[in-house]
């Protein structure tokens, strides 16, 4: 059974980031994935401390929550990341989750880094952003999200599933039909 590994990286459980993740995450089961769930807001996390001590050991030696996040990242077929569009950017929990993973994402070389995760491996970027279309695309509001998003995991190694951006979400806690199809075409 292949699994999926769902990091929800907002902080509102019904909000139209979590709505989106839910919709590829039932998606997902109805494909007959198994499913494990991150909401990042809701782990121990603690800062990262820079020490970088993590790129010889393969995975952050503070002990919290991110060493299981990591086995699960290791572990799956797909990761779905779900993360709102803040200030053209990502939400400071999933950058922190980012600057966590970077020994079990890659390994420092003299010139490019070396991924540690596989190619084999897929992710599914989702963004929402309250700036409406064309203009969140535009002016880089929802383009400098699923930027920063692409960058760890394609540095890790892992290969691209698709991105989906819902524009204009604001007070929307629900997707319109089009967007869900399209999240829901990833599992078919």
């Amino acid at each position: 059974m292949k699994r999926l590994l769902a990091i929800l990286g907002g902080p509102h459980p019904d909000g139209s980031t979590a709505a989106m993740l839910a919709c590829a995450v039932a998606a997902a089961e109805r494909a007959g994935w198994a499913v494990d769930r991150v909401e990042l807001y809701r782990e121990e996390i603690g800062l990262c401390r820079g020490c970088r001590a993590c790129i010889e050991t393969g995975v952050c030696v503070v002990p919290d929550g991110v060493q299981r996040i990591a086995r699960l990242l290791q572990g799956c077929d797909a990761v779905v990341l779900a993360a709102p569009t803040y200030w053209a950017n990502l939400p400071a929990a999933v950058k922190n989750l980012f600057d966590r993973l970077l020994g079990t994402a890659m390994e420092e070389t003299k010139t490019f880094p070396k991924p540690r995760l596989s190619p084999r491996q897929r992710y599914l970027l989702l963004t929402a952003c309250n700036t409406p279309a064309p203009f969140d695309y535009l002016c880089g509001q929802s383009r400098g999200a699923i930027r920063a998003m692409e960058e760890f995991f394609h540095t890790a190694g892992m290969r691209r599933m698709g991105r989906v951006v819902f524009a204009g979400a604001q007070g929307r806690g629900e997707l319109p039909p089009s967007l869900e199809r399209k999240i829901c075409r990833f599992w078919q």
